[in-house]
């Protein structure tokens, strides 16, 4: 049994504390049902008092009057919660109680409301998580685990209708970048992995119905116009729902965009496999950059063609310099990647300057501008994860927006989403072709 020792300082002490809570959970998740779990969570960390386990109850004192609870409080809540969570997670009956969970977390009580120090430490310190990544990424979590929206029944849940961060659901390349950090159990990062897979397939049934219907529809239309007919019996059209955000129009154009031809009579993937074989023989890392600089811009003409090539110079030319004269090998190739895309996209949390990303944007349009950086992913696909993170960064930066003041960034990634599936997902778009 653990005594109650007041502040500690010895950190395997409270370790062992948080070892202890840990399995309380993770036996109340296994025997008892979803009510009583949360009930448990209430009065352990919202009412932070008169818990009727005595063992568990000096377990987080002993923890919230450590020396090291201002830092380490969060990550031991944030545990707790996956914990239950990822339990939860596993039986599809259970998932619609992980929103109440997180929104419990809403509802801590004033610190002042209890005579108890240790109480009111606990109150102090499950409100101070609120303003914590943690917090933020258990919201992102429940948008995921719900996205037909049921969890915004509950007004404890912060939700901006219609916002950036609302539509989480429908970019998987995003899930582990948003949801993940370094200290993530193996358990949620497999939990995000299940949910990213099983989305990512739907989207790609959702899209290739949709090709199909299109292809259909064509037909038909081509069908009637040969018999001279104009009007087409409405029970012969299927109506099969467009499952991107950008118009039909719009989405006809990024297929064939990102799938036919696009300089030339080269496709992106014919583009990305000269290149490879071009760049295999460069002598050194000087040249191999200057190549790539035209191979990026290429097909890009007039004046911002121009300016293009000439911004993206500069970035490569303060690219490892010292590395000029170095036969390039992969580390250099994949690090100048990473490089362009801080350059073409956002540089960081702490920078989030993206002016260079918006003028791409006004003078390419968000399909082409999506193709150039895809020209980057396709010969190198390990710096695809930096790609993505590079997003997830702009998503996090606009996440609380409404959805129609940042539509550009909607429409880039949605043409992410696109590019991404049509070139490495596991179903076959080819009838695009047809459309």
């Amino acid at each position: 049994m653990i005594r109650n020792i007041g502040v500690l300082d010895n950190l395997q002490f409270v370790k062992r504390a948080e070892q202890q809570v840990y399995r309380h959970f993770l036996y109340s998740t296994k025997t008892e049902d979803p009510d009583r779990t949360l009930r448990r969570f209430h009065d352990l960390f919202i009412r932070g008092t008169g818990y009727e386990n005595n063992e568990i109850r000096l377990a987080v004192e002993n923890i919230v009057n450590s020396a090291h609870a201002e830092t380490e409080f969060a990550f031991f809540l944030n545990r707790c919660c996956h914990i239950i969570i990822n339990r939860w997670q596993m039986h599809p009956q259970f998932k619609t109680e992980i929103p109440n969970l997180v929104a419990k977390l809403k509802t801590a009580l004033p610190p002042g409301g209890t005579s108890s120090r240790s109480s009111r430490k606990i109150r102090q310190l499950v409100g101070n998580f609120q303003s914590t990544e943690h917090y933020l990424k258990l919201q992102r979590l429940v948008r995921l685990s719900d996205p037909d929206g049921e969890y915004k029944s509950s007004r404890s849940v912060d939700v901006v209708e219609n916002s950036i961060g609302d539509s989480i659901q429908r970019y998987p390349y995003l899930h582990q970048h948003c949801l993940l950090s370094e200290d993530s159990d193996i358990e949620l990062e497999q939990t995000i992995k299940t949910i990213q897979s099983d989305l990512q397939k739907n989207y790609e049934l959702s899209l290739a119905q949709y090709i199909t219907a299109r292809v259909c529809l064509k037909q038909l239309v081509r069908e009637y116009k040969a018999k001279n007919q104009t009007k087409i019996p409405k029970s012969l059209v299927k109506s099969v729902k467009n499952p991107t955000l950008l118009s039909d129009r719009e989405l006809d154009y990024s297929l064939r965009h990102y799938m036919g031809k696009v300089e030339q009579n080269f496709t992106y993937r014919d583009l990305s496999l000269n290149f490879i074989n071009y760049s295999s023989e460069l002598r050194t890392y000087k040249t191999f950059k200057q190549e790539l600089e035209d191979y990026l811009v290429s097909g890009i003409e007039g004046n911002y063609g121009r300016r293009l090539k000439s911004q993206i110079s500069r970035c490569l030319w303060r690219t490892l310099p010292d590395f000029d004269v170095r036969q390039p090998d992969e580390f250099l190739k994949l690090r100048t990647c990473s490089q362009l895309f801080k350059f073409l996209v956002v540089d960081g949390k702490n920078n989030p300057n993206h002016n260079l990303y918006l003028d791409l944007i006004a003078n390419l349009g968000e399909t082409q501008t999506i193709g150039l950086l895809l020209k980057l992913v396709l010969p190198y696909y390990k710096v695809k994860p930096y790609l993505e993170q590079r997003f997830s960064l702009l998503f996090s930066y606009y996440e609380n927006e409404a959805e129609d003041t940042a539509m550009w960034l909607v429409k880039s990634l949605e043409n992410l989403q696109v590019a991404f599936s049509v070139h490495f997902g596991d179903t076959d778009f080819s009838l695009i072709k047809i459309i």
